[in-house]
Order: C-alpha cells, then structure tokens, then sequence
C-alpha cells in the first residue's frame, strides 16, 4: 500500500503538538490594519486551538 501524503495547504496552516493538539493562527492579521482597533490586533497574537471534529479531520489531513 502506498504512502499517504499530507495535505500541503494544511500542513501550511497548522501546527501539531507534541501532546496531539492542533495550533492554527488567526486569519485578518496581516493588512488593512489601520482601520482594526487595538484590542482586535491583540487579539490576532499567539496561536488558538482547534477544538471538536475539526481536530479529527486537520490530523486526517496532516498524515497523523
């Protein structure tokens, strides 16, 4: 049987833990800046976790 490969745009977009969670950033951070209010930039730092049946498929997709 061959190998499965991953899913190139998931593996660009998200990031496995070692303790099996799946890291994704949030999306809107990147321009059009000037117009978000400061609480909503801060809000764009650091990394969210997916939760439910999307970490089951993101996983299907990353080859784990």
């Amino acid at each position: 049987m061959p190998k499965l490969k991953t899913h190139s745009g998931t593996k660009k977009r998200l990031m496995l833990t070692k303790t099996g969670k799946v890291l994704y950033r949030r999306a809107g951070a990147n321009h059009f800046l000037e117009k978000k209010n400061p609480s909503r930039k801060r809000s764009f730092r650091g990394f969210n976790q997916l939760h439910g049946k999307q970490v089951k498929s993101a996983k299907r997709r990353l080859g784990v």
